[in-house]
């Protein structure tokens, strides 16, 4: 490290520290074991064969969709002059509604509601929207990934891409998980009484409104802080 050069073992704890931080912050967003129950409740009955290939295309398009916003969110950002405190607040009051919304409503609801969306039309035609974005990867990842996309951006080049890779890797193991917990919804579905999915519901509701408070108070102080 004293020559500015970054070692072999360096390097690995870039890759890994960037990794294990977008994990650690996506998952509670993404939430596969939750959003596979709402994942549920849209495909309906379904042969396992269509479960199976829905969840490898979903997990597909997320990963892809988290990468593009990625690599080329910051750029994108720029284009249309929206400052990353203006995307956290915004984004932080589209997930705090969400949270809001999936708190207030009454049991059942949840799947009832996205049982309704699916109805618009076949559910292969609805892998993107609403299966991948927002039911998956909603306005919070969208937030979440950007800022880490920014924080990755270092002044040498080496560290930079080491950085992004780590953000990929950890999008990739993401969509692994969605993709399990998506393809075997039923039988997790199965192993939970309806009484503790409805809780467990409620309490990602809960959560989700607390992150989308965090990352819109985030961006509210950066752009006080920041003044006129």
């Amino acid at each position: 490290m004293r020559s500015g050069k970054l070692h072999f073992p360096d390097r690995q704890m870039l890759v890994l520290k960037f990794c294990a931080l977008t994990f650690s912050a996506l998952l509670p967003l993404i939430n596969p074991l939750g959003s596979a129950l709402i994942f549920l409740g849209v495909v309906g009955y379904a042969p396992p064969s269509e479960f199976h290939f829905l969840a490898r295309k979903v997990a597909v398009s997320t990963v892809l969709f988290l990468l593009i916003i990625e690599l080329a969110g910051a750029t994108i950002l720029t284009f249309f002059g929206i400052s990353l405190p203006v995307v956290e607040l915004s984004g932080g009051l589209v997930l705090a509604a969400m949270g809001w919304g999936l708190l207030n409503q009454k049991d059942g609801g949840t799947v009832t509601s996205a049982a309704g969306t699916a109805g618009v039309g076949p559910l292969r035609d609805q892998i993107f929207y609403p299966l991948t974005f927002p039911i998956t990867a909603g306005p919070g990842c969208i937030v979440v990934t950007l800022t880490l996309s920014a924080h990755a951006s270092r002044p040498k080049v080496a560290p930079t891409i080491l950085a992004h890779l780590g953000i990929a890797l950890a999008i990739v193991g993401l969509g692994i998980t969605v993709w399990l917990c998506y393809a075997y919804a039923p039988r997790i579905a199965q192993k939970i009484p309806p009484q503790t999915a409805q809780g467990i519901l409620r309490v990602i509701a809960f959560v989700l409104l607390c992150i989308g408070v965090q990352i819109g108070w985030k961006g509210l102080d950066a752009l006080i802080k920041s003044g006129p």
